[in-house]
């Protein structure tokens, strides 16, 4: 074990936005040094989606890099909290999510989370079996420990109450429920998003009131999605997703802007800071910032799926960006009642489209290709028994089979 408290401290603080508080870390770090017991690091994450995406990355590598340290993670699921939804940078209530869907998100959660953490490092958590002991005197006790005026002290509650958009007594206790987890855990470090500030220092008061150490808070950045200004979200689109196939991950990366690409290394390339340098050197040197961009996408997709699948993944690319067809498309079959179909309704049935009039715009736009030929004609119709490549921009394909 690693006994240097400032080179301990360099890779915790790497890429992070801020810690609180540097000092009392250092004497958990001294303390777990001398005594051998490993830190306990939280992370609560509520399944609001199936799937995990690059910018949930950002903090599940940080904690990678704790348990390298030789500390213990707590990889919390908000199987509770996510019934209610974070309100956190939201300017309405969220609409809650049902036992269900919590349950099958939380699983898809814990399916990819171990492609980054060490299983024997990782306890994976459920705020449900705190949280629903808790009940209701519980829950007023709770309620209890802060004022509406301390929570109006909330950027997004703040906003919302000046503008007059409602606020559900509900979303309230979220803050409370997330502190009350890290009270339950004894947790020693916790991290989050820079928009999670306030919901990780309520971990610091509920603990101090509850006669525990306090934890200390982490806070990392939140990384742009794809269009390069709003934080990366499925619901948004601009996500990239680490269970994607590896030749839809490659793609994404690379259509990443030149400027943005930098943002994404810092945050989650497991390079060397001097490599990272060395690279930016050799751009401003004159070199191709493509270049560097291959060697990430490369990076990410063999930390998701294999380094063959990232070698196969930059051969599909080179021939989609030549305008080839690639090696490996999909098999579609398409059912059809009559002699024939027009170009628009099979791609809509061969789930490359979801519409129709989308189909229609892309023709539009010179986006569609049959058999590597561009169409241009929206009236063209195919016949029954026909086998057609089916292109839809640079990255959908299917071979698609009329029967």
């Amino acid at each position: 074990m690693n006994t240097d408290i400032n080179q301990l401290l360099a890779v915790i603080k790497r890429g992070a936005d801020e810690l609180l508080i540097e000092a009392e870390l250092v004497e958990k770090l001294k303390l777990s040094i001398k005594s051998g017991k490993p830190l306990r690091i939280k992370a609560g994450f509520d399944p609001t989606a199936p799937d995990l995406h690059l910018g949930h990355t950002v903090l599940i590598n940080k904690l990678r890099q704790f348990q390298e340290l030789g500390h213990q993670v707590l990889f919390l699921i908000g199987d509770f909290t996510g019934m209610i939804g974070d309100p956190t940078g939201k300017s309405a209530t969220r609409p809650p999510l049902t036992a269900e869907q919590v349950q099958e998100n939380a699983k898809s959660y814990t399916a990819q989370v171990f492609k980054i953490l060490k299983p024997e490092q990782t306890e994976v958590v459920f705020n449900s079996k705190w949280l629903t002991d808790l009940g209701a005197a519980g829950m007023l006790k709770l309620a209890a420990s802060h004022t509406v005026a301390r929570m109006l002290e909330r950027d997004d509650f703040s906003k919302r109450y000046k503008g007059n958009q409602p606020i559900a007594i509900h979303e309230f206790l979220y803050p409370l429920l997330q502190g009350y987890d890290s009270v339950a855990l004894n947790a020693d470090v916790e991290l989050g998003g820079t928009d999670q500030k306030f919901n990780l220092l309520m971990g610091r008061e509920l603990q101090k009131q509850a006669g525990q150490s306090q934890q200390c808070v982490l806070t990392m950045p939140l990384l742009e999605g794809l269009d390069g200004v709003n934080k990366m979200s499925k619901s948004l689109g601009n996500y990239i997703g680490i269970a994607e196939a590896p030749e839809i991950i490659f793609a994404k990366i690379m259509s990443i802007s030149d400027e943005l690409m930098w943002r994404y290394i810092e945050l989650l390339s497991f390079a060397s800071l001097k490599t990272i340098a060395q690279w930016k050197a050799d751009v401003e040197a004159g070199g191709n910032p493509r270049d560097v961009k291959v060697t990430f996408a490369q990076e990410i997709v063999a930390r998701f799926h294999s380094q063959v699948d990232a070698e196969k993944a930059l051969v599909d690319f080179q021939t989609r960006s030549k305008g080839g067809i690639p090696d490996e498309v999909p098999e579609v079959t398409v059912t059809i009642d009559t002699d024939n179909i027009g170009v628009a309704q099979l791609l809509k049935l061969a789930g490359l489209v979801s519409s129709t009039s989308e189909a229609f715009r892309a023709i539009e736009q010179g986006g569609i290709k049959l058999d590597g030929e561009k169409v241009s004609d929206k009236a063209i119709m195919l016949n029954k028994g026909t086998s057609v490549v089916a292109q839809v921009g640079k990255r959908k394909f299917a071979n698609v089979t009329i029967l």
